[in-house]
């Protein structure tokens, strides 16, 4: 006992920063993928539509896109502890108002109030990820920051890789009011550890020794930089690199949300697989993307290490997202329910593998203003939800799956062709930097 002891206390403290913060991308996902899992159980309950079960679903991410921006910047305000600590409350309260509803209200009421808990998951959600990003900068230094985020991304899947048989086990047997009540209660627990355990800097953190700080020290880039006065905002909302991401990024999440948000329905309806086998297969994806996620960390680590920033963080989106392309049309076009299920599950991997290259050169760009930039980046990536997810609804609601399937294909190309015109060496500041990368590890 004493030796784990011993070595738990001599534990960076930045792996258990990374820690929480794989938990916050872990639970997220959970509580924004439940609500698509149960929907096959409150459209006839509720009386629900498929096309409201996709305005409900439009409402999260309207919330989620329109609050990246400022949840970044309350971040970069306030600190990623208090924010995290208010983003988890929040939230916890839009998750349990969802199930709450139906006992008071019904008809046009329930159906506002269930695109107002949505709205409200979506705003509590907005700033998660941005100010993970500031947590990064200011915690890990750049040669890992590609590593970081895509071991984090790694848990946003195994959240949405737990939610369908979580949930589809659950309201068999309870019902979905209660099995979403039941998922939702223990970030509660997380919350609490995050708010008394956190700080927003290693220099702030009592256990944080001084070997650690001297691993960091001349390597970590600045800690987030306070609040940001309208024309620093404007320069960093102007900036080219910044914008082009965010449109690579819209055009890649059409296919995400594709994936993330529709494909257990698509396997009901299209594929005529039950709601049991239907939660256990739609797990298959984000594993895969989770493997697909910590690859992609490695692999922009190494390819920046060996050729710099500019063509390192454009190496992976360039050759994995063509391949997703390929994926979607094969999965919609095979007259085989396995295939589809196997090209589902790989085109999910192959779309994750480019998320620590979009939020790595995001943070390259933006440097101290990281969670800003973060914002603008998944402001963008959130715009190609709130464009998908009605046409995807309006399309499959006349079981018109081809035609979604190969909008998803164009549009991940559409996102390959824009990397060959970021350059991730260049910050906001036109300051030229090196990927900073060497061999990483989460030390």
């Amino acid at each position: 006992m004493s030796s784990w002891v011993g070595h738990w206390a001599a534990t960076r403290i930045r792996r258990r920063i990374f820690g929480f913060l794989f938990g916050f991308g872990l639970i997220a996902y959970v509580q924004r993928t439940e609500v698509t899992i149960a929907a096959q159980r409150m459209m006839p309950d509720l009386h629900l539509s498929q096309l409201q079960i996709g305005w409900i679903e439009q409402a999260f991410v309207v919330g989620y896109a329109l609050f990246q921006l400022p949840g970044g910047l309350l971040g970069q305000r306030f600190g990623a502890r208090a924010a995290f600590t208010a983003f988890g409350i929040v939230a916890f309260a839009a998750v349990m108002w969802t199930p709450a509803a139906p006992q008071l209200l019904g008809g046009t009421a329930l159906f506002v109030a269930l695109l107002g808990a949505q709205f409200l998951l979506g705003i509590a959600q907005g700033g998660i990820f941005p100010v993970s990003n500031g947590v990064f900068e200011a915690w890990f230094p750049a040669r890992q920051w590609a590593l970081a985020l895509g071991a984090q991304n790694m848990g946003l899947n195994l959240g949405a890789a737990l939610t369908p048989p979580l949930i589809a086990v659950l309201m068999t047997g309870v019902g979905w009011q209660r099995a979403l009540v039941w998922a939702g209660i223990p970030p509660l627990l997380l919350i609490a550890l995050w708010a008394w355990y956190a700080r927003d800097s290693p220099r702030e953190h009592p256990a944080v020794s001084a070997a650690e700080l001297a691993e960091l020290d001349g390597v970590s880039p600045a800690a987030p930089a306070g609040r940001v006065g309208a024309a620093r905002l404007l320069r960093l909302l102007a900036e080219r690199n910044t914008l082009l991401l965010a449109l690579s990024y819209l055009a890649m999440n059409y296919a995400f949300y594709l994936l993330a948000n529709w494909c257990f329905l698509y396997l009901i309806e299209q594929r005529h697989f039950s709601v049991l086998q239907s939660g256990w297969l739609a797990m298959l994806p984000p594993i895969v993307a989770g493997v697909g996620s910590g690859i992609g960390g490695i692999a922009t680590t190494r390819l920046c290490e060996r050729y710099g920033a500019k063509w390192g963080y454009r190496g992976v989106p360039l050759l994995a997202l063509p391949v997703v392309a390929v994926l979607l049309l094969v999965a919609a076009r095979t007259a085989s329910a396995s295939v589809a299920v196997v090209a589902l599950t790989a085109c999910f991997g192959f779309i994750e593998v480019n998320e620590a290259a979009y939020w790595a050169a995001s943070m390259a760009v933006g440097r101290s203003d990281s969670m800003a930039t973060g914002g603008v980046l998944n402001t963008g990536g959130n715009l190609g939800g709130i464009i998908g997810i009605p046409v995807i609804a309006w399309l499959s609601g006349r079981h018109a799956w081809g035609a979604v399937f190969a909008i998803g294909s164009a549009c991940a190309l559409a996102a390959a062709l824009l990397w060959l015109a970021v350059d991730a060496g260049q910050s906001v500041t036109g300051e030229e930097r090196g990927a900073g990368a060497a061999t990483a590890t989460l030390a």
